[in-house]
Formats: C-alpha cells, structure tokens, sequence
C-alpha cells in the first residue's frame, strides 16, 4: 500500500497546472478539492472518498478518472447557467 504522502502527490499532481488539494482524515477518508486555475476559486470537492480501496494504479487511475470527469461535468453545467442568464 502507497504511504499517505504518495497518494497525494499522485492525485494532487494529476491535475497540474489546476492546484488541488488532497487531505486524509483520521478515518482514512479523503477530500479532494480542485481550484479554478486563474481565480483559485473553488471549482469541485469530494469528500469521503475510502482510501483502503486505493491499493493499485488502476484503482487510483479511475479514481482520477472520475474526479476528471465529475470536474469537467461540473463546468458544462456552469457555462449552461451562464448562457441561459445572457
């Protein structure tokens, strides 16, 4: 199993250049939270993801994946509201 610090880098770096950020809590849950990269706003956060369940890089990959997707997802739905409000 990754250490605490491995898992993080990995997630955190995976979504270079946007700044994320991944913390563990004693319950071994993890938060993730993604930052808009021009504003630092606060564009996604996930919490309660397990991290015993994160033992191989395809379980690590999908997760990314997910998050990838939940994020991009997330933006279509922000430029819909934008547009419908013109």
């Amino acid at each position: 199993m990754l250490s605490t610090l491995e898992l993080r880098n990995i997630i955190e770096s995976s979504f270079l250049p946007q700044r994320c950020q991944c913390t563990l809590a004693q319950d071994r849950s993890l938060t993730v939270r993604v930052y808009d990269r021009t504003s630092e706003r606060l564009d996604m956060t996930v919490t309660g993801i397990n991290a015993e369940q994160l033992t191989s890089s395809r379980a690590i990959s999908n997760l990314i994946a997910g998050l990838r997707a939940d994020l991009a997802h997330s933006h279509v739905k922000q430029a819909r509201r934008v547009n419908d409000s013109l």
